[in-house]
């Protein structure tokens, strides 16, 4: 049976995908709130061990929290992607106890290029923005390549296309 399955479904596919993978954003605590495709919204609340000796939260942890949000967003139309490079603006503390929220979407794609702004809040308090490019496999160096690889040669990782390979278990068997 060959069933299509909706640009909100696919990406809900890959994030399930991804998210049984991640234990960097598992063990820090976050939660998915939502994927749709070129978006995606995270949680973490800032705990004692991710605070530094100002008692606010350490930039490298929201830093952290932006990232997956990142990896979720770009990674949503079931098309492998890392990040190229960033720039983030660290506007206001988060502070202990701070449920902080990361909103990424992609503000242009082309291929496998694409360019996602992704912002994090505490509350209705903007802490950090971040502007991120994503790079397709063939314009990454040759380390940058090689963890790629062996990222997509991980069991659940199943091929759409000739030289595409997508995040979601079984997409290629359900039409995709």
């Amino acid at each position: 049976m060959n069933v299509a399955l909706s640009p909100d479904e696919i990406a809900r596919a890959c994030a399930d995908a991804m998210w049984k993978e991640d234990d960097a954003s598992q063990g820090l605590g976050m939660k998915i709130v939502e994927v749709k495709p070129g978006q995606a919204t995270l949680t973490m609340t800032v705990q004692p061990h991710m605070v530094n000796g100002q008692r606010i939260a350490h930039g490298g942890f929201i830093f952290l929290l932006a990232d997956s949000t990142f990896a979720f967003a770009c990674n949503s139309h079931n098309q492998r992607a890392v990040a190229a490079q960033c720039d983030i603006a660290f506007i206001r503390p988060g502070k202990l106890g701070d449920v902080l929220v990361a909103t990424a979407r992609e503000v242009s794609r082309s291929g496998r290029s694409g360019i996602y702004d992704v912002r994090v809040t505490a509350g209705d308090v903007v802490i950090a923005e971040v502007d991120r490019k994503r790079a397709p496999d063939d314009r990454l160096d040759a380390d940058a390549r090689h963890l790629l690889g062996e990222f997509q040669r991980a069991e659940h990782v199943v091929g759409v296309g000739e030289r595409e390979r997508g995040l979601a278990v079984g997409l290629g068997e359900l039409g995709q």
